[in-house]
């Protein structure tokens, strides 16, 4: 039962595993949309939109229904873009980590060219100064 459950969390992640659905979660997030809405706001080909919405209904993340000749999608549990959100959280926290990083590996840099270059006009004071042997 238990590892019933770990494939079921797993396959709704695969679920919103792809930049072209989370983009359409997205613009589900304010309100429903028909899917003709889709094609054109996210310039993709209506196969590759009704692939990804296909996926997203297998795993129950979206519903539709008709009206008239369109197709109008909506989320079935707006608890969706809360995930979304907590990894956006997740991300900015990683890159501002990244960037931390990056920002103390530079000044160690050039703490150390500094501390080189001072060893180096040292060396070169000691090499040119009256008496020294070399």
């Amino acid at each position: 039962m238990e590892e019933r459950l770990y494939q079921m969390k797993a396959d709704f992640l695969k679920a919103l595993a792809h930049p072209s659905r989370i983009r359409i979660l997205e613009h589900l997030r304010a309100e429903e949309r028909c899917v003709c809405r889709f094609i054109e706001d996210l310039d993709l080909e209506q196969s590759n939109v009704s692939q990804h919405l296909a996926v997203l209904k297998k795993q129950e993340i979206v519903s539709s229904r008709k009206e008239g000749t369109n197709v109008i999608y909506k989320v079935n549990h707006p608890e969706v873009f809360e995930i979304l959100d907590m990894i956006n959280e997740v991300l900015y926290t990683q890159v501002n980590s990244a960037m931390d990083l990056l920002k103390t590996s530079k000044k160690t840099e050039k703490g150390e060219r500094v501390n080189e270059n001072k060893s180096i006009r040292a060396g070169l004071r000691q090499l040119c100064e009256p008496g020294s042997a070399g």
